[in-house]
């Protein structure tokens, strides 16, 4: 059903109707004759060069345990491991070393065959999609799923990874999506002459007169697993930030900034505020807005982390 070769060795990983996943060695490819057929050949056609893959690979792991045929396999960029997607609607992650192979662990939720699987080339997240009209996003460490975009209509079958851009295309029933799971663009604020953004796991400062680019809070614990934030306002009279993402259902977080002449880089996660909102913002100096995800805005009341914390609700239905 699928067969990818491994990015740095001489390895071929394929999946299988019978239930298997194969890992082949194909170091013998590179150390073949150059007769009729093998490695080398001038001939374009014929058996023979089907016969040159038989004749110079060998069989190095087989992998078993899945109950139904199994559609896609894949290994990962760095790490030696293995992901496959089944028709008994189970993601499977496999490790290897040089002399065996073994299960590690399941993903499960899709409702019917899983058609494809894709480890994320630069975060511990694993894509999927299947034939219950469904792409999933799966914490790699947990091996719990924490997106899901569903089409009314249309299976999914395949899944391709951009290698350098931050774009996955799923085709489907009646077409193609080409989709990001993160922006580019960075969460950001303007006050004055200076710019806050997050990059790299921290909130940044940025100077424009003096050109000073200051890290000052750590948001790595921010979200499970980390996510770039998707929003950040700034509250100049508290010296306060909000930060927002999307994962888990959508969460917030407000935290002070230590002082930049401490030269301070602290951890959000230690006394940060964190609340359910797909959105968050500061609408006056001790008070900030959330919007959940059922389409209400209430509006808490800030008082500074340090001294009290208490809230004022009203809701909007739109």
């Amino acid at each position: 059903m699928s067969a990818q070769f491994h990015p740095k060795d001489d390895l071929i990983v394929s999946a299988s109707m019978d239930q298997t996943i194969r890992v082949w060695d194909i170091s013998g490819l590179r150390k073949g004759s150059h007769n009729s057929g093998g490695p080398g050949s001038s001939s374009t056609g014929g058996p023979g060069n089907f016969e040159a893959f038989d004749n110079f690979s060998t069989v190095k792991h087989v992998l078993e345990g899945h109950d139904r045929g199994v559609n896609y396999a894949q290994f990962h960029p760095t790490l030696p491991l293995i992901i496959s997607a089944a028709d008994d609607r189970a993601i499977k992650i496999w490790r290897m070393s040089e002399t065996k192979a073994w299960e590690v662990d399941a993903c499960r939720g899709h409702f019917n065959n899983v058609s494809s699987a894709q480890f994320h080339p630069k975060h511990e997240m694993i894509v999927s999609c299947g034939e219950d009209k469904t792409v999933r996003v799966w914490d790699l460490g947990k091996r719990s799923s924490i997106q899901t975009f569903r089409r009314e209509h249309d299976r999914f079958w395949v899944l391709a990874t951009h290698p350098n851009l931050n774009l996955f295309a799923a085709g489907h029933d009646s077409g193609l999506i080409v989709f990001k799971l993160e922006r580019e663009r960075p969460a950001f604020f303007v006050f004055q002459d200076t710019l806050y953004y997050v990059r790299d796991k921290y909130v940044r400062s940025y100077d424009f007169g003096s050109g000073a680019d200051i890290g000052l809070l750590s948001v790595r614990k921010f979200g499970s697993p980390y996510v770039p934030p998707r929003t950040l306002s700034f509250n100049p009279a508290e010296r306060a930030v909000i930060l927002t993402i999307s994962s888990d259902n959508g969460i917030y977080e407000l935290t002070n900034l230590p002082q930049i002449a401490q030269g301070e880089v602290k951890d959000s996660s230690v006394d940060g505020k964190r609340g359910n909102g797909q959105s968050a913002i500061f609408v006056a100096r001790n008070r900030f807005a959330v919007l959940n995800k059922a389409s209400q805005v209430s509006l808490d009341r800030f008082y500074g982390l340090e001294k009290h914390y208490s809230k004022d609700f009203f809701f909007v239905a739109h």
